[in-house]
C-alpha cells in the first residue's frame, strides 16, 4: 500500500518559494538617482539666442521637434509631436511633456 501525501502546499506558495528577493528595496533606484551628474544651467550667449530664436519660429502644432531643455539640474532630450505653443505662458508641450521657454537650449525641427 502506497503512503499517503502528506498535506500539499497549494501552487501560489510554491511558487513564492521561487520568486526573486529584494532584501532592500528602492537600493537599484537610489543607486540609479545618484549615478546622475547634476549640472548647470547654461546661459546662452547672443549668437545661440538667436539661432534658438529662429528654430523657435519653425515649430507648429504637429510638426516632429527634438528638444533639449533644462529640467531638475540636467539637460533632458525628448522627441516628440507639437501639441500646443503658448507664447503668453511661455510653454512648448511636446507630447504630454510641458517645456518652459526659459529652459530650452536646442530646438530641432524634423
Amino acid at each position: 500500500m502506497a503512503a499517503k501525501p502528506q498535506n500539499k502546499m497549494p501552487i501560489e506558495e510554491r511558487a513564492k518559494q521561487f520568486m526573486p528577493f529584494a532584501a532592500l528595496r528602492g537600493l537599484p533606484e537610489a543607486l540609479a538617482q545618484k549615478e546622475k551628474i547634476l549640472v548647470p544651467k547654461i546661459e546662452l550667449s547672443p549668437e545661440m539666442e538667436e539661432e534658438l530664436d529662429r528654430q523657435m519660429h519653425l515649430l507648429a502644432k504637429g510638426k516632429m521637434a527634438t528638444v533639449v531643455y533644462f529640467h531638475k539640474g540636467e539637460y533632458i532630450k525628448i522627441t516628440g509631436l507639437v501639441a500646443r505653443i503658448d507664447e503668453t505662458s511661455r510653454l512648448l508641450q511636446i507630447v504630454n511633456t510641458k517645456i518652459r521657454f526659459e529652459d530650452i537650449l536646442q530646438v530641432m525641427v524634423t
